[in-house]
């Protein structure tokens, strides 16, 4: 068992209480203008409120997503356009891209690091074009910002490093669980293969494959 491992068998036996990020404060200088394009990304809008004409709350939610952004008058003193950095997860970087772009958004290219992944920060590291080669999980990346310039990053997470996840495994969206069906069937594939003959267990096999990827527990072959 490694060290991650036992620290989280650790922190659950010692009850320690679920911290959920729920809200994120989006700097925005004109509210009406960010609503339209959080709109226009297909995220869903919870809540726009007003008390007078000196506080105004909106809050959207990502497809999939536990968190939301909140952006209005009075929310913050931050100055508008200096959110830069906000990541994504997506199962699909590629799809995903063409999603944005069909809205009407700005997004790069799809693109990788040239060495880790620190090239999603503008400035740091050599940004290759393309998605990585073999999709590693965490490697391939869009970006995009709103109209204030706060800026967002996607990144496509197919395999979650261990200790990531614990406790269910939970797909965001019904995509997200398709696209975690069709990589399992390709890695069962390999496997009816290697044991030269049809698997009457697959839906056992698809089901661990799936557990062990969300987990990044080692996969089934």
């Amino acid at each position: 068992m490694t060290e991650l491992e036992e620290n989280v068998i650790s922190d659950a036996s010692a009850g320690i209480t679920d911290m959920k990020l729920e809200v994120v404060i989006i700097p925005v200088s004109d509210v009406d203008r960010a609503k339209e394009f959080y709109s226009r990304l297909g995220w869903r809008l919870d809540a726009d409120r007003a008390a007078g004409e000196g506080f105004r709350l909106i809050q959207f939610t990502p497809p999939g997503s536990g968190t939301s952004i909140q952006f209005g008058v009075n929310l913050t003193k931050a100055a508008p356009g200096s959110a830069q950095g906000l990541l994504l997860a997506v199962s699909d970087i590629e799809g995903a891209r063409q999603q944005l772009v069909t809205r009407g958004v700005n997004a790069t290219e799809v693109f990788h690091c040239e060495t880790g992944t620190a090239c999603r920060f503008p400035g740091i590291g050599v940004r290759v074009s393309g998605p990585q080669s073999e999709h590693l999980s965490y490697s391939s990346f869009i970006s995009f910002s709103d109209p204030d310039g706060n800026s967002w990053v996607l990144q496509e997470v197919t395999k979650r490093l261990p200790g990531r996840v614990v406790g269910d495994t939970k797909y965001g969206s019904a995509r997200d669980l398709a696209q975690a069906m069709i990589r399992a069937a390709k890695a069962h594939g390999e496997h009816e293969k290697r044991i030269g003959k049809a698997d009457p267990d697959w839906p056992d096999w698809y089901a661990a494959y799936m557990v062990a990827e969300q987990s990044g527990e080692t996969l089934p072959q």
